[in-house]
């Protein structure tokens, strides 16, 4: 496997705070890379410096290998790099099928949007039902899948997900999990930040434990399960 992410001393600060203290990741190929800590770690904010909407103050990100400082952050989709932002960020006032092709842009090959679109139909069969709906007016749960077919409408090669169980209940929690292992599936290398540290990990291949802009751990998601001072702190046993 080779290298899509690697991060090198990354540090960011803003507004005083320093938040994120120099941390390294590598994010191989076709991995599934789950990045969890306590609110306020840094997570969110080192998602945000990845896709170029927060300049770094320090350290360096190579994506394919080439280094990102001079991209403009329009530029990241469609160089395969996409991000389900927390909070989903949809369209409110578009349709849900306005709101999946706004996620095919940047693609020249017309030809195939039409294809992904029913691929992302037959991923959340919920939204195909719901094509002609304002965005705006569906359920969280909905609205996530909405966010995340709009991502994978870019085609993408590494995809960042942000808190994507956050304020859904239970059952559509482990409905977006198991999309997201569909995903997965399918070879798309991913980043998940998770709040639900316990099933981050089982989904993931690998973790990285963040605290206080740090990253104190990085083992295999199943290591990490089974460490006494991650089940402890995250896990709730």
């Amino acid at each position: 496997m080779s290298s899509l992410l690697q991060v090198k001393n990354l540090q960011v600060a803003y507004g005083g705070i320093h938040a994120v203290k120099g941390i390294d990741l590598d994010i191989q190929q076709g991995e599934l890379v789950a990045l969890i800590g306590a609110n306020g770690a840094g997570k969110t904010t080192t998602l945000k410096t990845l896709v170029g909407m927060i300049k770094p103050a320090g350290g360096e990100i190579l994506y394919q290998g080439q280094p990102t400082a001079k991209l403009p952050s329009y530029a990241y989709v469609s160089q395969g790099l996409a991000m389900v932002p927390e909070g989903r960020g949809i369209f409110s006032r578009l349709t849900v099928e306005e709101n999946l092709q706004m996620g095919a842009y940047t693609r020249n090959d017309k030809a195939g949007i039409p294809q992904d679109l029913e691929r992302i139909y037959h991923l959340f069969p919920r939204l195909k039902e719901r094509q002609k709906q304002l965005a705006g007016t569906l359920s969280g749960g909905e609205q996530q899948m909405v966010a995340m077919g709009r991502a994978m409408m870019s085609r993408p090669k590494l995809l960042l997900l942000d808190e994507p169980s956050m304020g859904l209940a239970p059952i559509i929690v482990q409905k977006i999990f198991e999309i997201i292992r569909m995903i997965a599936a399918e070879g798309v290398t991913m980043l998940l930040v998770e709040q639900n540290a316990k099933l981050a990990l089982q989904t993931a291949n690998r973790g990285y434990v963040m605290e206080s802009g740090k990253i104190t751990l990085a083992d295999t998601a199943a290591n990490l399960l089974a460490n006494e001072r991650i089940q402890h702190a995250y896990l709730g046993d």
